[in-house]
């Protein structure tokens, strides 16, 4: 009875009264609604830090793109002694850097070294579990390396296998490791 009375004083208003006064209504509840959901899920501080450290990594991944396509296609060695192109200390520790694949040439050139790595690599299938190309700022090189382990086979072994990388192989998109030195 009551709500009846309230509803009939609300038909009373002009309709654009009733039009704004609806208007403003869903804007407050939206309104609401947010602070509500940013009380609960809100991250702030920490989503800012995650934005930076992936803007910095983007910026970084441009300079490398960029150092890349600027070298010559081809085997690059850290060396002298070879006709191939020479890096220079600093353009060895970037293209390090910059480097992410092992291809399976220089896997199987480093297994040949390690034996029981061979064999497990073997056994596996040919599967490796992890690769990884690093910096060393105490030794001022790169080493590069892999993993392989039988437990897809019931093998319960996994070998690490790092050595130097000697050289890289450019192909103008990107870096390859080359050679790795593990002896």
């Amino acid at each position: 009875m009551m709500t009846n009375r309230y509803l009939n004083n609300l038909i009373k208003f002009p309709k654009q009264v009733r039009q704004i006064g609806g208007l403003i209504s869903i804007i407050v509840v939206v309104i609401l609604s947010f602070a509500i959901l940013n009380i609960f899920f809100s991250q702030g501080d920490e989503l800012v830090a995650k934005m930076k450290i992936e803007e910095e990594r983007i910026a970084n991944e441009r300079k490398l793109n960029k150092l890349i396509s600027s070298l010559p296609s081809g085997i690059l060695v850290s060396f002298d002694g070879t006709d191939h192109y020479k890096l220079s200390d600093k353009l060895y520790e970037a293209v390090c850097n910059a480097t992410k694949l092992i291809p399976q040439r220089a896997i199987m050139g480093a297994n040949f070294l390690n034996y029981r790595a061979h064999e497990i690599y073997t056994i596996n299938g040919n599967q490796i579990d992890e690769t990884f190309v690093k910096w060393d700022v105490e030794k001022n090189k790169c080493f590069a390396g892999y993993t392989v382990s039988g437990k897809n086979v019931g093998v319960n072994e996994t070998i690490t296998v790092s050595g130097e990388a000697l050289s890289f192989l450019s192909t103008g998109i990107d870096t390859r490791v080359y050679f790795i030195k593990n002896f």
